[in-house]
């Protein structure tokens, strides 16, 4: 009989995980160079085929240093880690953005920034009025972005030109703080490591070099997700996303994801909490600007977006390009998109994070290609929200591992690797008579 009890021992292991990573130095060595190897050939398309000299210098300088990260991950095998993280870090982002803003190289976006923190110093307001916008010839007259983004550009507003006051190094600092607590709310180990590869991964380290408003926005979107995963804090979460949707309107359709998910899975009163902490983190953001200017507000943040203004964005669909008509398709287009996100929001509801996630991910997605006005750039998003959702489930080691949906493992992980006959459950009963009965 102990012979047959023995037989068991197999059945009272946890199932081994497949994907059981919990730091990038964990990585299997092929996939990290794989990794590394990857993110270099997307820089060198992007230095061959760019017309732009800023996409150009830094897919130059990214290219290089990836290869030689993968280079050090296959000569040092498990030492070569960290130095491999710092290389992509130095070569990806700090040398080319510390060279670009000495020079004072960015995107139409940065100098959109320093304009708007200036009027806000001076004025009271970052936006220009309607008769200035009426008389105006360049689309980056206008700021389409809600105003706490226009904060990235105070320290240059106030303290002058310097390498240190570029919006840009604000718009990283950010990033790497408020990612970096969205991965320890989570619960996910060795931070700082997940942090740097993420940072120096070409989704970000691009973004930030060249322009990079949209990256503390994502950084936001992540913490605010991470507080309602483990133990949820509809406060805090409010707080993470009402400052999200006072940067930029592309976070607003995360919010009304994550009240629903929080609705159907903790009731009433925790969606009440979370929506009302971030209407009232936006109101008090935004509120003093619209009483100040209504007109310039809705003009710079919804009419230009939109391409509803006298002068059109330069970041234009296809469709945008082929005229009116395709200008009224693409408008049409975009709010069946946000009909379909709600209509599925309505029918099968989010009840976990990463089902909100990959919501979140789906709807912005849609909404980028079919928006009038939009970038390459704003894929951004969804690559960086799966990064984060990736993180998270490697280091848990896998779906059974992520929080919430491991219990029955983590108990089966508890059990005694061996237990005499009459002790043992029912299932283990069970599979000892067929045993037997064999």
């Amino acid at each position: 009989m102990s012979m047959l009890a023995l037989r068991q021992v197999p059945l009272r292991f946890p199932a081994p995980r497949r994907f059981d990573w919990p730091s990038p130095a964990r990585v299997p060595r092929p996939w990290l160079t794989g990794l590394f190897a990857a993110s270099a050939a997307y820089a060198l398309v992007m230095a061959l085929v760019t017309s732009n000299p800023l996409h150009r210098t830094w897919g130059i300088f990214a290219a290089c240093s990836y290869l030689l990260a993968a280079m050090v991950v296959l000569a040092f095998k498990a030492r070569g880690v960290d130095p491999a993280l710092l290389i992509s870090l130095a070569g990806a982002l700090v040398l080319p953005l510390g060279l670009m803003a000495a020079a004072r190289l960015q995107q139409p976006e940065v100098r959109v920034i320093n304009k708007s923190a200036s009027l806000l110093v001076h004025h009271g307001t970052p936006y220009l009025g309607p008769a200035a916008l009426a008389a105006a010839h360049s689309p980056n007259i206008f700021d389409p972005y809600l105003p706490l983004m226009t904060l990235f550009g105070i320290p240059r507003a106030l303290l002058g030109f310097s390498v240190l006051t570029d919006p840009r190094i604000w718009f990283g600092v950010g990033f790497v703080v408020i990612f970096a607590a969205a991965l320890a709310v989570v619960g996910a180990r060795d931070v700082a490591r997940w942090t740097v590869l993420v940072t120096a991964s070409p989704v970000i380290a691009f973004s930030l070099t060249v322009g990079g408003t949209d990256v503390p926005v994502l950084a936001c979107l992540c913490l605010g997700l991470a507080l309602l995963w483990r133990a949820p804090h509809p406060v805090l979460a409010g707080l993470a996303l009402g400052v999200a949707c006072a940067m930029k309107a592309t976070a607003w359709p995360a919010l009304l994801v994550a009240v629903v998910l929080v609705l159907v899975r903790d009731g009433r009163r925790a969606a009440w909490i979370l929506s009302g902490t971030a209407v009232a983190v936006f109101a008090a953001i935004v509120g003093p600007v619209a009483v100040l200017g209504p007109r310039a507000l809705v003009q710079n943040t919804i009419s230009f977006p939109l391409g509803l203004a006298s002068i059109k964005s330069e970041a234009v669909s296809l469709l945008v390009e082929t005229g009116e008509t395709g200008h009224l398709i693409a408008v049409a287009l975009l709010a069946l998109a946000c009909l379909g996100i709600i209509v599925s929001l309505v029918i099968r509801p989010p009840r976990t994070v990463p089902a909100a996630t990959w919501r979140i991910v789906i709807g912005l997605s849609l909404m980028f290609v079919l928006a009038p006005a939009t970038r390459f750039g704003y894929f951004l998003y969804p690559a960086g929200l799966l990064a984060w959702l990736g993180i998270s489930w490697l280091a848990f080691g896998g779906p059974a591992g992520l929080p919430g949906s491991g219990a029955r493992s983590a108990n089966a992980a508890t059990q005694p690797a061996y237990q005499p006959a009459n002790q043992g459950s029912s299932a283990a009963s069970g599979t000892m008579c067929s045993t037997v009965c064999a």
